[in-house]
């Protein structure tokens, strides 16, 4: 994963740090060594004790851990030093990971979570339905708009999973929807929405963003909270600064709003 040296949102960039600091911590100490067995070198891993071939299932599983955990170390270093170089003191203390339980209904009566499994389950770039251009690529896939490339450039870059118009059932609805983003964001075991408008006809903009809105809000979803929408008019460019302040605020409002005792779908 590329590890990125720009600019993250306080809130954010603290719920970052302090998973980082938190997975490190129920992560053991690792080391690899070398045996030879029946005068056959063999690779050893261990793990506060345990040891296993680094070859067997078991050693793989180490090894997955051991790599985490030296990909958790590299993203903590820079974004510690992101966060010297803009903010003061201490990453806000309770921004911390959690599993945020949010549901998306997709029949009367049933509703799926919005975690990793869900996330998953999505296949990206599943909308064939409109025209899309080479001059709009990025890594392995042309976008509709080079707009929607520079969102999928800067979520890349922030280090976020995501899958570009995947297909989605929700309830009221006959046929699947295409979000243009979904994303997951993996502190929080949670997914979100992104609807981007580049609302050259505005009055069919309008009414798109109605229809949208009330879809998403009859299938349990709150704006701005699960689903992020960015805008762009000829007069009003799009500024990936401004997604950066959306992100931020759906992730912090996802902390601060969430009540535990309502985990359940």
């Amino acid at each position: 994963m590329k590890i990125t040296d720009k600019y993250i949102p306080r809130e954010y960039l603290s719920l970052k740090i302090n998973y980082c600091r938190q997975r490190l911590k129920q992560l053991p100490n690792f080391s690899v060594n070398e045996r030879q067995i029946r005068g056959v070198p063999k690779k050893i891993i261990c793990a506060d004790g345990r040891r296993c071939f680094i070859d067997s299932k078991s050693g793989k599983v180490l090894l997955d851990l051991k790599h985490e955990k030296e990909e958790l170390e590299a993203q903590l270093q820079i974004y510690e030093s992101i966060w010297q170089v803009n903010f003061r003191g201490e990453p806000v203390s309770d921004l911390v990971p959690c599993k945020i339980n949010r549901f998306l209904t997709i029949n009367p009566g049933q509703s799926v979570s919005l975690d990793k499994a869900f996330f998953d389950s999505l296949k990206n770039d599943d909308n064939k339905k409109y025209q899309k251009y080479k001059s709009n690529f990025f890594n392995g896939i042309y976008y509709r708009s080079a707009t929607e490339r520079d969102i999928a450039i800067f979520y890349t870059e922030m280090g976020i999973p995501f899958k570009y118009e995947p297909s989605i059932s929700i309830a009221g609805l006959t046929k699947t929807i295409n979000p243009d983003f979904a994303l997951y964001i993996k502190e929080l075991d949670s997914c979100k929405f992104h609807e981007h408008l580049g609302m050259k006809e505005y009055a069919d903009y309008m009414r798109d963003t109605k229809v949208k809105y009330s879809n998403y809000i009859g299938a349990g979803l709150i704006p701005d909270l699960d689903i992020i929408f960015t805008q762009e008019k000829e007069d009003v460019p799009f500024d990936i600064r401004f997604l950066e302040a959306k992100l931020n605020s759906s992730i912090y409002g996802s902390i601060i709003c969430h009540d535990p005792e309502n985990d359940s779908g």
